[in-house]
């Protein structure tokens, strides 16, 4: 019996190992093959599955640089921020310092005053589900001002009059992307916790998982990648001043994959309330959202995932929580339909 039991672990041994592999190469395969077919476009990819780290890279910095793309590679991962951000509210709701159907009303700073039919209608499930109804800033108008630093243009005027020249919310409870919703959980988050945002998403998030090579305000490093437009031509890293909690942070898919690792272990603070933002909050018959996660379901998966989109970077995270994978695709050239084909590719030929 010992000897049968000896074998049978080593064949399982054997067995996951030459999984994990066949994982590895057909991903590895796929990110070659759109790397060869787009040569002008860096790519970094890393994958999680039961603990275990992939990582795959093509490319170099820059199309001056001969310094090739790794794990290391730092990258904006621009509206994945907001996955980061939700999760510090989940965090604030498993603190008891908040409540997801709370109203928004008491937790604004004061330079923001609701009109009267505003007032105990926006709960803070609303705003991290993209259907609080409130304006939001016009990036088109922004863009043509600044189209290297778009948001350098917003500013906290900028918002308290969108805010409080608001007399009718007409789309409220129907979903409208909307970055001042989660510009405005992170003015929530500052009230809740008496620290800037900043200060917040390092003392909850990047410091705990030492996610050493994720910034924020400064990121003038020598890994650096350089973004670069749909048109090619090179994009600075966007600086988001008052706008942070929607777009901010810088990373890399070593980083972001420590991140999906915590998210994927129900012990940790940010597993814990990972589990919260996966929730559904707003469904309708094209979309299930819930704190700043896209669910997706068929008939034997269910899949959490956020894409970003900066100037000229465009990144994707996707986990599955009972399969214990996650992976996180980023690319420097806003792309957002390769982003999304290689996640579409991936997952129908290796996760699915």
């Amino acid at each position: 019996m010992k000897t049968s039991l000896k074998f049978l672990a080593a064949l399982l041994i054997t067995s996951t190992f030459s999984f994990g592999q066949d994982f590895t190469r057909k991903i590895d395969s796929i990110i070659k093959d759109n790397y060869q077919k787009n040569p002008d476009v860096g790519i970094s990819v890393g994958f999680i599955q039961n603990d275990k780290e992939y990582f795959t890279a093509y490319g170099n910095l820059s199309k001056e640089s001969q310094i090739k793309i790794d794990k290391n590679s730092l990258f904006e991962i621009a509206s994945i921020t907001k996955i980061l951000t939700s999760n510090l509210l989940a965090q604030a709701v498993l603190d008891k310092k908040i409540k997801t159907d709370d109203y928004i009303d008491g937790y604004l700073p004061k330079a923001y005053v609701l009109q009267e039919k505003l007032k105990n209608k926006i709960k803070i499930s609303d705003l991290a589900s993209h259907q609080s109804g409130l304006p939001d800033i016009d990036f088109g108008k922004l863009i043509e001002l600044n189209p290297q630093q778009p948001v350098s243009n917003v500013t906290e005027k900028t918002l308290t009059d969108l805010v409080n020249n608001c007399s009718e919310l007409k789309d409220y409870g129907k979903f409208r992307y909307s970055t001042i919703g989660y510009t405005l959980l992170g003015q929530i988050l500052e009230k809740v916790y008496g620290k800037s945002y900043d200060e917040i998403i390092r003392n909850k998030i990047i410091k705990p998982l030492k996610m050493t090579n994720t910034l924020t305000t400064d990121f003038n490093v020598k890994n650096k990648t350089v973004g670069h437009n749909p048109e090619g031509g090179a994009q600075e890293f966007m600086n988001w001043n008052v706008t942070a909690p929607a777009g901010l942070v810088k990373s890399n898919t070593s980083d972001m994959v420590t991140y999906l690792k915590a998210v994927l272990n129900k012990e940790t603070e940010i597993g814990k309330a990972a589990i919260v933002t996966e929730k559904i909050f707003y469904k309708d018959e094209k979309r299930e959202m819930g704190l700043g996660l896209n669910i997706s379901t068929d008939e034997k998966n269910t899949i959490y995932l956020k894409s970003g989109d900066s100037m000229g970077e465009s990144s994707i995270l996707c986990y599955d929580r009972t399969k214990n994978w996650g992976i996180i695709i980023l690319l420097n050239q806003r792309n957002s339909k390769m982003r999304q084909n290689l996640l579409n590719e991936i997952y129908d030929t290796v996760l699915k």
